[in-house]
């Protein structure tokens, strides 16, 4: 148990529980224990399950007083996690990396060990601390490891790049700590899922009346918070259509089929006028100078002429070597709108230092874009603004507030250009537009999402979905929608909020610590 016994010494004295090193079977156990989190993600969406997973997983970190136990627990606990989250990178390896199965089945490996690093930080440091400030167990589960658990995660969204996907938070963007993300985001709502897990196992203790009334309030609050209007909707409504083209990703850098592709958007763009017309990443996915003469000059005089605003994705030439994953804007105004993708997939769109090898046997196409710029003006659409974000920068919540509070015109509506056809028929899509929820939830912005394959989806700014295409198939979403403004207190602060948080909760930890060793 994670009781402790009041002795009348100068500090009270570890719990002598289940010995230093866990065993082969305990490690395993932690691995399924992380895996089973793929279920509170869509497309399963069972949440509570995540919360039982971190109580079993901080359980087992409170059974022993060995710091390098819970290290080995958190690594593996942190590993299979990761594998379950992003199994998918598999069929990316094998199927269109084309790399032998071994080789990708050990790459998707080493990444999940590295991942699982994080999750060995996660219970190393807690472990460390609890000795070191000699914890009492209420601190240690509903402070320190809930605050470390968020803080690793936060810190796996940066380091070489970030990789933040599967975060904890995204499990509960309907569920009652969804009110939060527009206070502290997703990693804030990370450490409240921590502090639910800790209530759960605090009910193997004495304490289990408060730690019942601690989760029911963190749930109610949250569930309350949900009815505030942070945003308010602005502007005239805009119609817009949102292309899917499914085009198979085996043939789309394939140039005896471009001619198809090109002819095939064209059609969809110029089928219908709408305010807004959105085609996905890469859509085009050749240069212009690679185009059929006149292809983009008869689609600046449909915008011209129909008053629509055309945002296609294609790469843009800028030298020998230099070309941008980008976004074009025609409007009916002469001048066009670009924007560039700023954080770059490692591997598939920038090639680390070392890895070029890899990347020549993977023969991904484009593998080596130029950076865009930090903060990128949104374009206009009647009285609405646009900010475009492309594939998985919209897992980055941090840069895209940013990009809120620094434009000299604040978005009124957020765009997201992707293409995640690179990974099959997988969990990859819904757990994208789970990602693009939590956003919306986040800067209480609308999202709209035009895909190859999915998700193509309308998203308001109360993170509803409010229409969405079939996965797998082509096809146009017609809506039309309204832009909100306003500043979420998450677009104010970004993540500092969240830190904040656990500054006080790792500060409120050390004095109970203090206080429990007077006592002692």
């Amino acid at each position: 148990m994670l009781r402790r016994r009041t002795q009348t010494t100068t500090a009270p004295p570890d719990p002598a529980l289940r010995g230093t090193r866990p065993s082969v079977l305990l490690l395993v156990t932690a691995a399924l224990a992380g895996g089973s989190s793929i279920l509170s993600f869509q497309p399963f969406g069972w949440w509570p399950l995540q919360l039982l997973s971190l109580a079993w997983f901080f359980y087992q970190v409170g059974m022993g007083s060995s710091v390098k136990r819970a290290t080995l627990i958190g690594w593996a606990f942190g590993f299979g996690w990761t594998l379950a989250g992003v199994h998918w990178l598999y069929v990316f390896g094998t199927r269109f990396a084309h790399l032998p199965a071994a080789l990708a089945a050990a790459g998707l490996v080493l990444l999940c060990l590295y991942m699982g690093l994080f999750g060995a930080l996660t219970a190393g440091v807690a472990s460390w601390l609890r000795k070191r400030w000699s914890l009492p167990v209420a601190a240690f589960l509903l402070l320190v490891l809930p605050t470390l658990w968020g803080v690793t995660e936060w810190l796996r969204g940066w380091v070489f790049t970030g990789f933040p996907w599967a975060s904890s938070g995204y499990a509960h963007d309907l569920a009652p700590l969804a009110g939060y993300a527009p206070l502290i985001g997703v990693y804030g709502i990370g450490i409240l899922a921590g502090v639910g897990a800790g209530c759960i196992a605090m009910l193997t203790q004495r304490a289990r009346w408060p730690a019942i009334g601690l989760l029911a309030g963190l749930m109610l609050v949250g569930a309350g918070l949900r009815t505030v209007e942070w945003t308010q909707e602005t502007g005239q409504p805009i119609t817009v259509r949102l292309l899917q083209g499914n085009i198979p990703q085996d043939r789309k850098f394939d140039m005896e089929f471009l001619t198809s592709i090109v002819t095939r958007y064209q059609a969809m763009i110029t089928a219908a006028p709408a305010d807004l017309i959105a085609t996905p990443e890469t859509a085009l996915p050749v240069f212009p100078h690679n185009l059929p003469d006149g292809y983009l000059d008869g689609l600046q005089r449909y915008a011209a002429t129909t008053g629509s605003t055309l945002a296609i994705g294609m790469p843009l030439f800028d030298g020998p070597e230099k070309y941008g994953n980008s976004l074009i804007a025609m409007s009916p105004q002469p001048k066009p709108y670009r924007y560039d993708k700023a954080h770059l997939v490692p591997f598939g769109e920038f090639i680390p230092p070392g890895f070029r090898w890899l990347t020549d046997m993977m023969n991904i196409p484009l593998n080596d874009a130029t950076r865009g710029a930090a903060l990128q003006a949104p374009f206009q659409v009647k009285d609405q603004w646009v900010l475009p974000n492309i594939c998985y920068e919209d897992v980055f919540g941090e840069e895209i507030a940013y990009q809120l509070r620094n434009a000299p015109h604040p978005a009124t509506l957020l765009l997201n250009v992707s293409n995640l056809s690179w990974y099959g028929q997988s969990v990859a899509i819904p757990q994208h537009l789970q990602i693009s929820r939590m956003r919306t939830l986040e800067t209480g912005r609308p999202m709209l999402r035009s895909t190859n394959d999915g998700a193509t989806a309308v998203i308001d700014h109360r993170g509803n979905i409010r229409q969405v295409l079939p996965f797998y198939t082509d096809g146009v979403l017609s809506a039309t929608v309204r832009g909100a403004s306003g500043m979420t207190p998450f677009i104010r602060l970004g993540n500092a909020a969240f830190l904040m948080l656990g500054g006080v909760m790792l500060l409120g930890a050390w004095f109970a610590g203090r206080r429990y060793r007077q006592k002692s």
